[in-house]
Parts: C-alpha cells; sequence; structure tokens
C-alpha cells in the first residue's frame, strides 16, 4: 500500500511522522553526511547544534575538497604521454580508434576513458622465402627471396587485419609463384632476376594495400634461381653452352666491327676513284672535241695550209720517235745511212757520266735535246727542198 493512500498511516518516505508535508531539511541531511565523513577521518560527531559542531564541519568539507582535487589532477597527469622519434601513438576512446599522434608529447583523456598503444613504425621486419616453382616452359627452379617491410599505417596494422605479418607471407608466397609461373627458365636464370624482384615487390605492395594491412614492402631481394640437384649437371652444361655462345656472337660482331668500316672505306675511294676517272675522261673527251672543231675551223678557213700543218706535225711526231736516218744526196746514185742510234746511245752515256758528281748526286741530263736535233735538222733539209 502506498505511503499517501487512505489507511496508510500517513507514513512519509522522508521519515517525517508528523503532520508536516515535503522533504526534509537540507542543511540536515548536509549535517549528517558531514557527521558521517569526519567520524570516518577521526573527527568528532557532533550531537548537538553547537559552534564547536560547524566548525569541525566546514574544516572536513575543506579538507575532503583538497583531496579531492589532489585526486583529480593526479587523474588528469596520467593521460600526458610521450611518443618516441620511431614510433606512432594509436589513441582509443572506450576501445574504439579515434586518432594517431606523432612524436612529441600529448595528452587524452586518461583511463578508463581513453587509452593509447604505441607502435614503432621504423622497425623493419625480415622473412625469407624459399620453394620450388614451376616456370612457364614447364621446368622447376628453386627460388629463394628476402623481404623486408615496416609499418606505414599504425591505426591499418592494428585493427584493419587480425595477423599482417602472415598475410604478407601469404601474399609473397602466391605473387611469387604467378609471376615464375609467367616467365621462362632462362629469364629466370638469366638477365631476368633483377626485373622479376620489381614485379614482385610491386604486386605484394598492391594487395597489402587492399587488405589494409599498413604494412610497406621497403625491398624484395631475389637470390640467383637454381635447378633441382636432380638436373643441376644438365643445367650447367646447358648454361655453359649458352655462355659460349654469347662469347662467340661478341667475337663476330668485333670482328664485322672491325671489317665493315674497311669494308666501306674501300668501296668509297673505288667510287671516288670511279668519279675522278669519268670526269678526266670526259675532261679529256671534250678537249679533243674542241680542239677538233677549232681545226676544222680554221680548215674551212685555209685548206691548203692546214693540211700541209697537220702533215708536217704528224710526220714530225713519228719521225721524232725513231733513231736511224735516211739522207738522200743530190746529184749522186748513193743514199747515205747514218747511225743515229749509236751516236745516240754514246752521248747519252758520256752525257750520264759527266752529270754524276763525286757526292753521288745526279745532275739534270741534256739527252732529250741531243736526241730530237738530228730529226729537226731532217725535217729542216726536208722542207727546204
Amino acid at each position: 500500500m502506498a505511503w499517501n493512500e487512505p489507511g496508510g498511516g500517513n507514513r512519509d518516505p522522508w521519515g517525517n511522522k508528523g503532520g508536516e508535508q515535503g522533504p526534509p531539511d537540507l542543511d540536515e541531511v548536509v549535517r549528517k553526511l558531514q557527521d558521517k565523513l569526519g567520524g570516518f577521518f577521526g573527527g568528532r560527531r557532533s550531537g548537538g547544534t553547537g559552534g564547536g559542531g560547524g566548525s569541525a564541519g566546514g574544516f572536513n568539507a575543506r579538507l575532503i575538497g583538497i583531496i579531492g582535487g589532489i585526486l583529480l589532477a593526479i587523474w588528469l597527469a596520467t593521460g600526458i604521454y610521450i611518443v618516441g622519434p620511431a614510433e606512432r601513438g594509436v589513441e582509443l576512446r572506450f576501445g574504439a580508434y579515434t586518432t594517431t599522434t606523432g612524436p612529441g608529447p600529448h595528452w587524452h583523456i586518461p583511463y578508463p576513458v581513453e587509452s593509447v598503444v604505441k607502435v614503432n613504425v621504423d622497425e623493419v621486419s625480415t622473412f625469407t622465402h624459399q620453394a620450388a616453382m614451376l616456370t612457364k616452359d614447364e621446368n622447376i627452379v628453386e627460388l629463394e627471396l628476402t623481404v623486408q617491410s615496416r609499418i606505414q599505417d599504425a591505426a591499418d596494422f592494428l585493427f584493419q587485419d587480425q595477423d599482417p605479418n602472415k598475410t604478407l607471407r601469404d601474399a609473397t608466397e602466391t605473387v611469387v609463384r604467378t609471376t615464375i609461373g609467367a616467365s621462362r627458365l632462362d629469364f629466370i636464370l638469366t638477365e631476368g632476376r633483377g626485373a622479376i624482384a620489381v614485379q614482385i615487390q610491386e604486386r605484394v605492395q598492391d594487395l597489402m594495400n587492399g587488405y589494409r594491412t599498413g604494412l610497406l614492402v621497403t625491398s624484395v631481394n631475389m637470390q640467383p634461381a637454381r635447378p633441382p640437384e636432380q638436373v643441376k649437371d644438365a643445367f650447367d652444361d646447358a648454361i655453359k653452352a649458352r655462355e659460349d655462345k654469347e662469347r662467340i656472337e661478341n667475337t663476330a660482331e668485333a670482328y664485322a666491327n672491325e671489317i665493315l668500316p674497311k669494308a666501306r672505306g674501300e668501296a668509297a675511294r673505288i667510287v671516288a676513284d670511279a668519279k675522278a676517272y669519268r670526269d678526266r675522261v670526259v675532261a679529256e673527251a671534250e678537249g679533243q672535241t674542241a680542239r677538233f672543231l677549232a681545226v676544222l675551223t680554221e680548215y674551212r678557213k685555209a685548206p691548203d695550209v692546214t693540211r700541209e700543218r697537220l702533215y708536217l706535225e704528224t710526220m714530225q711526231e713519228v719521225l721524232g720517235r725513231s733513231s736511224k736516218v735516211v739522207v738522200d744526196v743530190a746529184d749522186g746514185d748513193s743514199v747515205m745511212y747514218l747511225p743515229l742510234d749509236q751516236l745516240l746511245r754514246q752521248s747519252r752515256d758520256k752525257a750520264a757520266s759527266a752529270s754524276t758528281s763525286s757526292d753521288g748526286q745526279v745532275q739534270p741530263s741534256v739527252q732529250g735535246t741531243s736526241a730530237l736535233t738530228p730529226s729537226r735538222a731532217v725535217n729542216r733539209e726536208r722542207s727546204v727542198r
């Protein structure tokens, strides 16, 4: 039965048993509370309403306020934290992510409202992956590579993936098998190692970004691929043959680089000589043509004189190369023969001995003049006749 219903005995929930209605006096409630706290801290309970009890209650209240303020300051001071240069601070409010703080001093609402998780983002994690894989041309190759990574986003690293490191390992294995399966063995064993490592790093990083693991793949170091031990000897022979092939090709290229310029130079020289010969022959032909036309012009003007001159020039050219002279003596039946060849030979020998000096130097000879004198004399005599 409710206290204010009929027959309830006029009961009051605040303890007023009289006929007075309404709540109890607030000062009385505070005074009772002070008495209880004063007894707890060793103070004396006030049984009456004297002046001594009032001053004791005021002192206890101030003491409680000071202690509460100190406790509040200590509690607020627990929210100060410092993030190191290589760390990031992840603030959580009631367990939910709020923000990420950088290096330096910071403050958050103390526990249990907020908390901070510090993550080292400069620490590099390394793991090695080794396995036998099938290439595009259906060969088996053993591959070993080392993957290095660090934390790029602290919030994603803590909350977006349950085990980011395991995800990185699984993604690396998947990407490596896919990349090796799309490449040929010769490319993997020779010049393709660097390109394959770069391709693996890019593909793994794309997967990490898609899964939001917060990891950054810093490097992928791929060791030289090797065949399985069962076929290692055959692969060594194949590699040796490939090296011999490259060596022979390089030797052939060097020989070609040495021969081709010489051949091109010789061809250019022959072409230049041919052009020079062509120009010379054309020039001579043009000169002879011009000379013939000039003679023809003069012949048309004076045929007899030109004919005589041509005859004399021709005979001079023909007889000038002969060493024998036949002289027709006037008023005589005999013909005199002059051995000019012997006379010319003797004159040449004398001229050669005279032109040689004591120091062995040879002086210019005039045997051409002596050789031509008789012919000119004969021609002169014939022209007079």
